[in-house]
């Protein structure tokens, strides 16, 4: 028989917030985190909006020898995780740690490292490049740098399914809970991809908004929406087999019952047309936690404010929910903060854990213009409301979906 996992802390990086407080009071607010990109000169590119981090610095959460041994991404992921775990109440003198797993993703490790190692390269020739350039690069290094430092000793994974890294991540730390191979989880996704390299590989795909006006450059399921706009941070949260959690007087934030995956072997970058793979993973989700569709009411969808996502993710919502699809509340909190790639899912699950806990479905920001056929209920106004359910997408390229459902904790 399978064990019962809930949430017991969050820790969240953000562009509207360095901690899971002010990031919620973001969303709440409807205040979005675009502006124009600081970190390099985006005079030849043609975007030059994105959300990026603001005010982080690694040394205020970790030893600064630490921190320098550390890229961006890991650094958030490490940050991210000390709040999820003070939130939790957890002390390692206590636990076994060998039960304490970690699964925290970045879906493209440092591009930063590779940019600047690379310029060495060329430049300087080979014996210039830094020896740990490969050890800070590589993107399981969010999970090993978070592992490192809390003494996590136990199952530890990086589930690299691009967008979908996140919810993957929260998702398989999920099943080992569940099925005995770890107590305690700590799981999510980190990102820092805001780079020369990063941000032209994205333009040159033309899936980054160029849209100049920090205020109509992210859209998600508007007529006007022109693509996605490129943020950065991570969120990571402590998952905890419920008797382990209430014997030691946790608070719990909310239970998670389900988890789908599916792949629509399809293309490399868009869904599948029809929404078929993604509606699979929505409802191999509902099935595993014992709920029919028409008991949600709110879906934290993936909304990236591309053309392709918002459609076939709306085409995928009625496939699974039928005429119920109607009654959904939809929000995307990629309208605030921006594409998170392998964070997304994680800063979004966070999300949605609060707005349960309050009872308040966050507005989708900018959103004003309905689309002819994406004519479901996308939160153009905030709602205060119970939410018994909260059902979360993340669609990766590679045709990777994925879907995590959450419920109401109930003793």
């Amino acid at each position: 028989m399978s064990r019962r996992v809930v949430v017991t802390g969050m820790g969240a990086i953000t562009p509207v917030g360095l901690s899971v407080e002010e990031f919620w009071q973001s969303l709440k607010e409807g205040k979005h985190g675009f502006a124009t990109i600081t970190k390099f000169d985006t005079t030849e590119y043609k975007a030059h909006v994105a959300a990026e981090v603001k005010g982080f610095e690694g040394k205020e959460y970790m030893d600064f020898k630490a921190a320098k041994r550390m890229e961006l991404f890991s650094q958030y992921a490490v940050a991210a995780a000390g709040e999820a775990l003070k939130d939790s109440g957890i002390n390692m003198e206590q636990e076994d740690p060998y039960m304490v797993g970690c699964a925290v993703s970045s879906g493209i490790g440092s591009l930063q490292a590779m940019e600047r190692e690379y310029d060495k390269l060329v430049n300087r020739g080979p014996s210039k490049v830094n020896p740990l350039l490969v050890p800070m690069m590589i993107s399981n290094m969010a999970a090993g740098n978070v592992a490192i430092q809390y003494g996590l000793k136990g199952k530890s994974l990086n589930v690299v399914t691009a967008c979908a890294s996140g919810t993957n991540s929260i998702g398989e730390a999920f099943r080992a809970i569940q099925y005995g191979d770890a107590d305690v989880m700590v799981a999510g996704g980190a990102e820092s991809s805001v780079t020369p390299i990063g941000v032209a590989g994205f333009c040159s795909l033309t899936a980054l908004s160029t849209v100049e006006d920090p205020d109509k450059c992210s859209l998600p399921f508007d007529k006007n929406r022109s693509g996605f706009v490129m943020g950065e941070g991570a969120g990571v949260v402590v998952l905890e087999e419920l008797e382990h959690a209430k014997k030691r007087g946790a608070r719990i934030y909310a239970e998670v019952i389900g988890y789908g995956c599916s792949n629509d072997a399809y293309h490399i970058t868009s869904p599948a047309e029809d929404g078929q793979g993604a509606a699979k993973a929505m409802l191999a989700a509902m099935k595993d936690g014992g709920v029919v569709p028409e008991e949600l009411t709110y879906i934290n969808a993936h909304g990236t404010a591309t053309h392709h996502n918002d459609l076939f993710e709306t085409r995928a919502i009625k496939l699974a929910f039928g005429d119920h699809a109607k009654k959904l509340r939809i929000n995307s909190t990629k309208s605030m903060i921006g594409h998170l790639l392998g964070a997304a899912g994680a800063v979004e699950f966070v999300a949605c854990v609060k707005q349960m806990e309050e009872g308040f479905i966050h507005k989708t920001v900018g959103y004003t213009t309905p689309d002819e056929e994406i004519d479901l209920d996308y939160c153009k106004e905030a709602y205060e409301e119970a939410v018994p359910y909260a059902l979360s997408n993340s669609l990766g390229f590679g045709g990777h979906n994925a879907s995590i459902l959450l419920k109401k904790y109930e003793a």
